[in-house]
């Protein structure tokens, strides 16, 4: 658990998922003191009556901010709305021209629309599946790799993928490849993606925020735990 003394310390609600990381490393490189807690999405956490207050979605990360912009407490959830709120907070990682500031929004619904459900399908059918589905497994190996294509080609033209200065766009997307090769990816396809992938990964607050909740990660190897993250667990009324 990571732990900052400060007068003002949000509150994360996480697991080390790439979409958990995605806020862990944004909080590092603004420098906010934040206490991360961990919601055991294998154990059902994200069902609890505590958690649905603050993230109706059910889904990891939500944060708590005792310091919100009218100085009240605010909770967020999804992690591209944290994103934009804590950009918006501390005034980094999101530029304040119109033009760049869009380029970045841009790539970082393409992160949220694309990357992010498209690469976790990948994940969900090559590795988790009970069963493997040919057509969703080839289906979404190809998608994964096309989106590594795209990105690939930004980067042989931008610095980073929002643009000329590493932003929320950047921030949102390397979580993602971490697990390149369980989205059967081979970096020797994408050499300027993988360049700015290994030096994203350089970076000291990326370093430290991929480390934040991550000894608490277990396989999932239960049935039980399998069908709170796939299963009818996810269905029922609450």
């Amino acid at each position: 658990m990571k732990t900052r003394k400060a007068v003002s310390t949000i509150e994360v609600y996480s697991w080390p998922t790439p979409n958990g990381h995605k806020v862990h490393i944004m909080l590092e490189e603004c420098g906010l003191s934040y206490r991360a807690i961990p919601i055991d999405i294998g154990a059902g956490d994200q069902f609890r009556p505590n958690f649905l207050r603050i993230s109706p979605n059910n889904k990891i990360p939500a944060i708590v901010d005792p310091n919100g912009p009218d100085g009240q407490a605010m909770s967020l959830f999804e992690s591209g709305a944290i994103l934009l709120y804590l950009a918006s907070k501390t005034g980094q990682f999101l530029p304040t021209g119109t033009r760049a500031r869009f380029e970045v929004l841009e790539w970082l619904m393409f992160q949220m629309g694309g990357v992010g459900p498209m690469l976790g399908q990948a994940h969900h059918f090559r590795i988790y599946a009970p069963e493997k589905f040919e057509y969703a497994y080839n289906r979404y190996t190809f998608e994964a790799k096309r989106l590594y294509g795209v990105m690939n080609t930004r980067l042989a033209q931008s610095k980073y993928i929002g643009g000329a200065d590493y932003s929320i766009a950047d921030i949102a997307i390397f979580p993602w490849l971490r697990s390149w090769k369980n989205q059967g990816i081979d970096w020797a396809d994408y050499p300027h993606l993988r360049a700015w992938f290994d030096e994203i990964a350089a970076r000291p607050a990326v370093a430290r925020a991929v480390e934040v909740l991550a000894h608490h990660r277990k396989p999932l190897t239960t049935d039980a735990a399998r069908d709170v993250l796939f299963g009818n667990a996810q269905y029922e009324k609450r």
